[in-house]
């Protein structure tokens, strides 16, 4: 599966030998990586991963991984943040510092310093994604081609478009996960309310659909609809930090039902954020599923609920059902889109 991606550099023959250093910026964690350019491609040589919030600046995390690893400088650095990009500066959601080029053009020394969305580096990074990695959910009707749709939900909600020119697939970020939530049913509405009294009046699709909300809804099911939980889950829950990765676990090993239906309203409401975002791009060529928590939930995404609550529509089920979508395996996807992007751009 190729994706033709609009990086008109690719080819140019001074691009060849690049150094780049590359970043995705995420709310826990940092990935950088020292990649080389041959031929078109991005090769990395070098990577490391620092908890993103345990730095008083994303300066100190590239300067750290210089340092330690004796490195040179590189000829370029690029870097996808979780969260909007204005003017060369990211004031991101789930971290304490913002983001600056020109402070990481004076700190580190380099000239040729790129920032863009994170989930605009992912979708310059399937460029780099093969069959390997990306596995069908559902076949749909890949020959329409057109727009894609990317829903990666991690400790967030990220999303993005890519935009067919006729010829190549162009990356468009969105903050559509700081959309509002509306509710369909009176569960959900009593959902909605429990979520108000930790976030306030405005309730968010990235409330209902990324890591947090996981444990989130098991909370709903437990404190308000009154499921019960056994006393070998309470313990888990007191032993480990992430609590909804104690519920996805226990979910797909299905030792208690309470976690099953958590994951289960967890991927309908996914599934039904995946069908806006199709019908508000009218994203033809496909929906990608990406992020941190899918390929961790294939089992649960891999299933008819999944497709029944995304082909659920009023009148545009016909064109939903043409849809091809696949889940991205790749967790570098966002790294390489960096890399890609600083390197072959312009």
């Amino acid at each position: 599966m190729k994706f033709p991606l609009y990086l008109p550099q690719i080819n140019h023959p001074e691009n060849n030998g690049l150094s780049v250093f590359a970043a995705d910026v995420g709310g826990t964690k940092t990935n950088i990586a020292k990649f080389v350019s041959e031929n078109g491609k991005m090769v990395l040589e070098l990577e490391d991963t620092y908890v993103t919030n345990n730095y008083l600046s994303l300066s100190e995390i590239f300067l750290d991984f210089i340092k330690k690893n004796n490195l040179e400088k590189p000829d370029r650095i690029s870097i996808g943040a979780a969260g909007p990009v204005v003017d060369g500066i990211c004031h991101t959601t789930n971290i304490i510092y913002k983001i600056d080029i020109r402070e990481l053009r004076r700190d580190l020394g380099v000239d040729k310093v790129y920032l863009i969305n994170d989930l605009e580096a992912t979708s310059f990074g399937l460029a780099e994604v093969d069959d390997e990695f990306m596995k069908t959910i559902r076949q749909g009707n890949p020959s329409i081609g057109g727009h894609i749709a990317v829903l990666a939900p991690g400790t967030g909600l990220g999303e993005a478009c890519l935009f067919w020119d006729g010829k190549y697939l162009r990356p468009m970020p969105s903050e559509g996960g700081h959309s509002e939530f509306a509710p369909r049913t009176e569960v959900e509405f009593e959902l909605m309310k429990f979520l108000q009294k930790t976030y306030g009046e405005i309730i968010i699709w990235e409330r209902l659909v990324s890591g947090p909300a996981i444990f989130k809804i098991y909370q709903f099911l437990r404190d308000v609809k009154g499921h019960e939980e056994p006393g070998w889950l309470t313990q888990k829950f007191e032993e480990e930090a992430d609590k909804s990765a104690v519920v996805s676990h226990t979910a797909i090993r299905e030792l208690n039902p309470t976690c099953v239906l958590a994951m289960e309203m967890f991927v309908d409401f996914m599934a039904r954020r995946a069908n806006n975002m199709v019908l508000n791009y009218k994203a033809t060529g496909g929906l990608v599923l990406g992020g941190g928590i899918p390929p961790r939930i294939y089992n649960f995404i891999n299933k008819d609920k999944f497709e029944a609550s995304f082909l659920k529509c009023n009148e545009m089920e016909p064109l939903l059902s043409e849809i091809p979508i696949y889940l991205n395996l790749n967790s570098k996807t966002g790294l390489y889109g960096a890399a890609y992007y600083g390197a072959f751009s312009e």
